[in-house]
């Protein structure tokens, strides 16, 4: 094998390697390095060295191998630390993306707890173990609920008679990925048990912690006793909870409204303590989670729901981001265009409908267990909404937008990226391979600014000076709060669409270019269009994607795949594009802002663009499906 397949090799793996002066440098996922790539590297280390080393200077005499050539397209890996915004920050971890839900379903653990006494459900049952079957064949690891638990203990204070308690119990363990549970009804006596427990715990949280935060294992273990459907986890913002339920009939029809679907549907998580809940019946099966998914298989179409929205739901949960993970400063949003104009455009949405109500915790969280639960797991955010509206402000350059393909040669490696699909010149702008249906072209990453609604706020009444955040994606992920407004005190959360809205942002500057030179207006709600919806030179892409949650960078990669998949059909330019997430929504961009208004006014009129999941089916069906089921490369565009 040559050096530079041996390297795109390891690259595949997660495994990036670069010239630190004469020393070779690795940063590879946690167990991937075996002790036989290591002894390959090493073997190869000078070889490698050569491959990465600068030109030598035309006053020696001893000459370098050239750099990898280019690759025709960027991989996941590349994709992700752009996105992550990881790219140059060797100091947090990064974990290689998978955007194939078969290899998904290779990392994954799973445990299911016995059934309660009498359980008589027989539909839920036989799916259940026709679902472990069909899970361990496609390499998921069902771990015996013994193994999955183990012994647990602490002490807490009781507080009024300050007498120290120990409570003893079994947690799942971390590395478990997933609990598969049926819903289990409680009766009069367990409904009691949960008063006792919810009132020993108020009195708790008041007399001993005194406003201090305490972890969703502790308070489990305070409650968890009394309560029948809550698991305690080692470690909730890694282990999930999936609830398997009768089908609920009046969530999945299509003729119940949305924001009814919100009720039902976050009333049945908070119910269950889960994140996931799978509705089963005789000949269909639902799914839901925090993105309200409305999709409905046929049992015969088990295989599909597996690997296109359990897989991918299980592999990369819902969790927001965290603050720490930005650059935090300020800036006047009144001074902002792109502000001023994303307020207009929510407001001008305002009678779409495409925007409902979400939900304050203390509103449909009646108990204060409930509620510091979720808080702590939405990192203090106070409530959901669904949907966003952002603008992205043109791509910002330092130098040449473009190079040919002899400078790319003469461009240096980028630490932790592979050399063939990503450099810099000496300004430290970085260039990337760009494959469209015009060719083989080398474009600058630029930084890209997209201006959004904040979490929680409504999105057709946003006040300028509070709810417009700026995010940024330069060398890594920025965020700038309104001037004056302090983070620590007041709810200004950035959208769990993060990575979604730069990742947009930066694949539709490198591979649709035109779309974004002026700004870029982008608006995603929470359903589809139709098929019929979309006119001559637009497009529609996503249908196909394995269907993660919002708030994973993931979502963004698969966004990106999105618009690099039209570009490369679509020979001449597009003015709007529509960006499918199963089991989520659709995100639409246009390049003139009155156009994508206009454009969805009209579609809600005549009900081709609407809330909820009717038409996901037709666009699924109008769009063959793709030669591998798992494929990312999938084209799903329409002229």
């Amino acid at each position: 094998m040559q050096t530079t397949e041996f390297i795109k090799t390891l690259s595949q793996q997660g495994i990036q390697l670069w010239a630190d002066d004469r020393k070779l440098r690795i940063q590879a996922p946690k167990g991937t390095v075996t002790p036989e790539i290591k002894a390959a590297i090493a073997a190869r280390k000078e070889d490698i060295l050569a491959l990465y080393r600068q030109d030598t200077p035309a006053s020696t005499t001893t000459t370098t191998a050239p750099l990898p050539q280019a690759a025709q397209e960027l991989g996941a890996c590349t994709m992700g630390r752009l996105i992550s915004g990881l790219g140059v920050n060797q100091t947090l971890a990064f974990q290689p993306p998978i955007v194939e839900s078969q290899a998904m379903a290779q990392r994954l653990k799973v445990a299911c707890p016995p059934l309660p006494a009498g359980y008589t459900k027989t539909a839920i049952v036989d799916f259940q173990a026709d679902l472990k079957q069909r899970l361990a064949r496609l390499g998921v690891q069902i771990v015996p609920w013994e193994e999955a638990t183990k012994d647990f203990t602490y002490d807490i204070q009781l507080p009024l008679i300050n007498r120290p308690w120990q409570i003893k119990t079994r947690i799942v363990r971390s590395d478990i990925n997933a609990v598969i549970d049926v819903e289990r009804q409680p009766n009069w006596i367990g409904k009691a048990k949960v008063c006792v427990a919810e009132t020993l715990y108020q009195t708790y949280a008041k007399f001993a912690l005194k406003g201090q935060k305490m972890s969703v294992t502790r308070i489990a273990g305070l409650i968890g006793w009394a309560e029948e459907n809550l698991q305690n986890l080692e470690d909730p913002t890694n282990t999930q909870l999936i609830v398997l339920s009768d089908l609920d009939e009046t969530f999945v029809s299509a003729e119940t409204s949305y924001q009814d679907k919100i009720d039902i549907g976050i009333g049945k998580l908070i119910k269950t303590f889960s994140e996931i809940v799978v509705g089963v019946s005789k000949d269909r099966i639902s799914i839901l989670n925090m993105n309200l998914s409305d999709s409905v298989y046929t049992r015969d179409q088990i295989q599909n729901f597996i690997l296109k929205s359990l897989v991918p739901k299980i592999y990369v949960p819902i969790f927001p981001l965290s603050l720490s993970r930005f650059k935090v400063s300020e800036y006047n949003p009144t001074a902002s265009i792109y502000a001023q104009q994303l307020v207009k455009l929510g407001q001008t949405l305002d009678n779409t409908g495409l925007f409902p109500n979400g939900f304050k915790l203390d509103k449909v969280l009646k108990r204060q267990s409930h509620r510091d639960i979720v808080s702590w797991m939405a990192k203090g955010r106070t409530g959901v909404s669904y949907g966003f509206v952002a603008y992205a402000e043109p791509p910002q350059y330092i130098g040449d937008v473009e190079i040919s393909a002899e400078v790319w040669q003469t461009l240096t490696p980028v630490a932790g990226f592979d050399p063939q699909e990503l450099r810099q010149n000496t300004l430290g702008r970085r260039y990337v391979p760009v494959q469209t249906s015009a060719g083989l072209t080398f474009r600058q990453v630029p930084d890209v600014w997209v201006v959004s609604s904040r979490s929680g706020a409504k999105k057709t009444q946003l006040d300028l000076a509070t709810d417009v955040l700026r995010v940024g994606l330069t060398d890594q992920l920025c965020l700038q709060m309104p001037t004056g407004v302090n983070p620590s005190t007041a709810d200004i959360k950035p959208s769990y669409d993060v990575y979604v809205m730069v990742g947009i942002a930066l694949a539709t500057a490198l591979y649709l270019p035109d779309l974004i030179q002026n700004g870029l207006p982008m608006v995603h709600f929470h359903g589809y269009p139709a098929l019929d919806w979309f006119q001559h030179g637009e497009g529609v892409s996503g249908v196909e994607n394995p269907s993660v949650p919002c708030g994973t960078y993931e979502s963004g990669i698969f966004n990106f795949l999105s618009i690099r998949r039209l570009a490369q059909q679509h020979s001449e330019g597009l003015s709007l594009v529509g960006l499918i997430e199963p089991d989520h929504g659709t995100n639409i961009i246009a390049a003139d802002v009155d156009r994508l208004i206009d454009r969805l006014k009209a579609g809600c009129d005549r009900g081709q663009v609407e809330l909820g999941g009717r038409h996901f089916a037709a666009l699924k069906g109008a769009i063959a499906p793709p030669s591998s089921a798992t494929s990312p490369n999938r084209q799903t565009s329409l002229v």
